[in-house]
């Protein structure tokens, strides 16, 4: 597993700073209670394709995502992979009361995380009920994702499914502040097929479908909606 620690001062800001803070778990805490947050911490820099935790391996730390994009995944019995999901930054990684990781996570380009060590932060979390407000409201926020994912694997049409993710990942990004007219899409291809449900063959002709109607274009940087109505109404199911 590739990784190097960010020296403090030398690479990362301080939390006081953070470009993530305001959407990430930490939101909830005052400049007090976030000093004493940062000295359980370390930052972390994992580079692209390094594995971050490994499905089934022992969690002993959880994981705040300050800068780039994670691809979480389970590996079925047959070694096939169903991507679960993609973490940006402010996203929150680890369950109390799990023994282990339910799931893999690897870096999709160079990626830095706020790591904490699972038994030291669950205490600190205990006697800070913000913090487990904050903690529950992202879980409710993950939940509601997957719930939505699973209506999306089984009841959607190839062009549904795209379209949905497409509106999905735009939505997730201005959440963080990171909108505009080029909508960056770090994944592969291969990516979005194990998290949809579908082959990459379909997948490269659902996008050619989508730009031939005028939905999108595709660019080298990512996607840009050109018909957004067509595009949400796709992601709603309304053909």
């Amino acid at each position: 597993m590739k990784i190097s620690v960010l020296r403090e001062g030398t690479h990362c800001q301080s939390c006081h700073d953070c470009t993530a803070r305001g959407f990430a778990i930490c939101a909830a805490l005052d400049k007090t209670k976030l000093r004493e947050l940062a000295q359980l911490s370390r930052h972390v820099r994992f580079e692209s394709g390094a594995t971050v935790f490994a499905q089934a391996n022992i969690a002993t730390s959880f994981f705040s995502v300050h800068a780039g994009t994670l691809r979480l995944y389970k590996l079925l019995p047959d070694s096939r992979r169903q991507i679960v999901g993609f973490a940006l930054p402010g996203d929150f990684l680890g369950l109390p009361g799990l023994p282990q990781h339910e799931f893999s996570a690897d870096a999709i380009g160079r990626v830095t995380l706020c790591q904490f060590p699972k038994e030291s932060f669950a205490t600190f979390a205990e006697n800070r009920p913000q913090l487990l407000r904050r903690m529950i409201e992202l879980a409710g926020r993950e939940l509601a994702r997957a719930q939505e994912h699973m209506v999306l694997l089984g009841r959607r049409s190839a062009e549904e499914k795209i379209a949905s993710f497409l509106i999905g990942w735009r939505d997730r990004l201005s959440g963080i502040g990171r909108g505009g007219e080029i909508m960056p899409l770090p994944m592969k291809r291969l990516d979005i097929a194990d998290h949809l449900g579908l082959t990459i063959e379909t997948v490269s002709r659902t996008f050619s479908k989508l730009e031939r109607d005028g939905v999108i274009q595709t660019l080298a940087s990512g996607v840009v909606l050109l018909d957004t109505p067509r595009a949400e109404a796709l992601s709603a199911g309304i053909s």
